[in-house]
């Protein structure tokens, strides 16, 4: 007779869980665009520029202003036109 020998798989490798995919949603944020709103923003952003007195990256500036950074853009566009501030190794700053 033959004698059967057991033989033992190795231990299944445990299975991952697949990672769940979660797509990042970007907020979208909805600015008006016209004079005023523009406006506005441009004085938040000229506000908060003069109250640091010193040059701001434009996420400080959004921060200090409590305005998105598509606003703070709106509002620098603004200033730009309008000679009150100038760039300064890649920040903002009053002209």
């Amino acid at each position: 007779m033959t004698e059967k020998k057991e033989v033992k798989s190795a231990p299944k490798a445990a299975k991952k869980a697949a990672a769940k995919k979660t797509s990042a949603k970007k907020a979208v944020v909805t600015v008006a665009i016209n004079a005023e709103n523009v406006g506005f923003k441009a004085g938040d952003v000229y506000n908060a520029l003069a109250a640091e007195s010193k040059a701001l990256s434009v996420e400080e500036i959004a921060k200090a202003a409590k305005i998105s950074t598509e606003e703070v853009y709106l509002g620098i566009g603004w200033l730009f036109k309008e000679g009150k501030v100038k760039d300064e190794d890649g920040k903002v700053t009053l002209a």
